[in-house]
């Protein structure tokens, strides 16, 4: 199999990097392609892969912009495919649809949010798409017969305990503590899908600072530049080392819809702030479900320095945290292990689960996969092993 990856945020380097890391080991030739954004080329440089850069001076935000862009890169993957020659195509973007048509060449879409929080992402990428990747809890809308269902998150790709152990070394060596200390976590958005969206302004970000700096330091990480008053606060850590920081934090107050989704997965008690709140299944179903994380829009902050309050002054509040974590972790699956054995047996691996669901199951701990018993051919030599 010769496998094409497009990667369009950090996040996505987080959420294929072990699946990667496999099938290299496994020895099936493997083409990274990324765009500009954040930190993602910093941690793909971090990596030691090959990658490629397909619009290495990034875009505008306005909507002119991004339609150049997506051309752009339309164009640019293209000429990629043309040379690679791959057999599957995986990402979280439209591109790969639109050029994997052209050329007859299978693609996957992986995402997570429901259409209804990213209607123009839906409109551009799942018809062409051969497949949806998505946790059972995302809707796809009218685009359900092509959805590949699995009962996890992108988060625990990357962070499920098969994959992720927190080093406190690591974060003591850098702020001299590895545990007592709050996080707060600014998005920049400014995505196509955050039109209209706001998170924690400024005056609400000093409120929560006053409220937390008694209890211990305050480290913020961030997307957008920084007011001044803030600087002081900025966590000078390594991008790939950051969810060692989560994991031993006390606390997370983000606009941010992954780094929230990575605490409730991580045990680490979190609370959001933006106009998404109620409008994602996934993170619905952290707040709702597993009570690992709270909601509040912007215009709710008085609520939200409520809960903040009633938080810090629990006294078992990780202890509580960590069972509720258990919990979700017994009901949910390796996802990883669970790629792996999709893309490595694709296509027949889509006409098992179409024919079986159940399949997906025994990915998911013994004693909660009914389906753990009906397995399917894997090639002797797999990346699944690997893994």
């Amino acid at each position: 199999m010769r496998y094409l990856f497009y990667l369009g945020h950090p996040a996505h380097f987080h959420l294929f990097k072990h699946t990667i890391a496999a099938l290299k080991a496994a020895g099936h030739p493997t083409c990274i392609l990324i765009k500009k954004k954040d930190v993602l080329e910093e941690l793909l440089s971090g990596s030691g892969w090959d990658y490629t850069n397909i619009l290495p001076n990034g875009r505008g935000d306005d909507l002119l912009s991004m339609a150049r862009g997506l051309l752009n890169r339309d164009w640019r993957l293209f000429s990629r495919v043309l040379s690679f020659k791959p057999t599957l195509m995986i990402g979280t973007s439209a591109e790969i649809t639109h050029i994997g048509h052209f050329f007859d060449i299978p693609s996957i879409v992986v995402n997570e949010d429901d259409v209804a929080a990213v209607p123009l992402f839906a409109r551009l990428a799942y018809p062409l798409a051969s497949a949806i990747l998505a946790p059972r809890c995302c809707d796809v809308g009218r685009w359900s017969s092509k959805k590949i269902s699995y009962d996890g998150y992108h988060e625990l790709a990357y962070l499920h305990p098969n994959r992720f152990q927190p080093d406190p070394a690591c974060v003591r060596s850098l702020i001299g503590r590895d545990s007592g200390y709050f996080m707060i976590r600014f998005a920049k958005l400014t995505a196509h899908h955050d039109a209209g969206v706001h998170g924690i302004s400024g005056a609400i970000a000093a409120r929560i600072i006053e409220r937390l700096e008694p209890h211990g330091p305050v480290f913020i990480t961030s997307e957008r530049e920084l007011e001044p008053e803030f600087e002081k606060y900025r966590l000078a850590a390594d991008p790939a080392q950051i969810h060692h920081f989560l994991s031993c934090a006390e606390l997370l107050v983000s606009d941010s819809q992954t780094m929230t989704a990575e605490a409730a997965v991580l045990g680490t008690p979190s609370i959001r702030c933006n106009d998404f709140v109620g409008r994602i299944g996934y993170l619905h179903e952290l707040e709702h479900r597993y009570e690992l994380s709270y909601g509040f829009r912007p215009s709710e902050y008085g609520q939200l320095l409520s809960k903040l309050d009633q938080l810090l002054a629990r006294f078992d509040l990780r202890m509580e945290w960590h069972k509720r974590r258990r919990i979700l972790l017994g009901e949910k699956i390796d996802v990883t292990r669970f790629f792996l054995w999709l893309f490595e047996n694709h296509p027949a691996s889509l006409q098992w689960l179409r024919k079986q669901p159940q399949i997906a199951f025994r990915f998911a701990p013994r004693s909660s996969a009914p389906g753990s018993r009906t397995e399917s051919p894997v090639p002797a030599k797999s990346a699944r092993n690997a893994a």
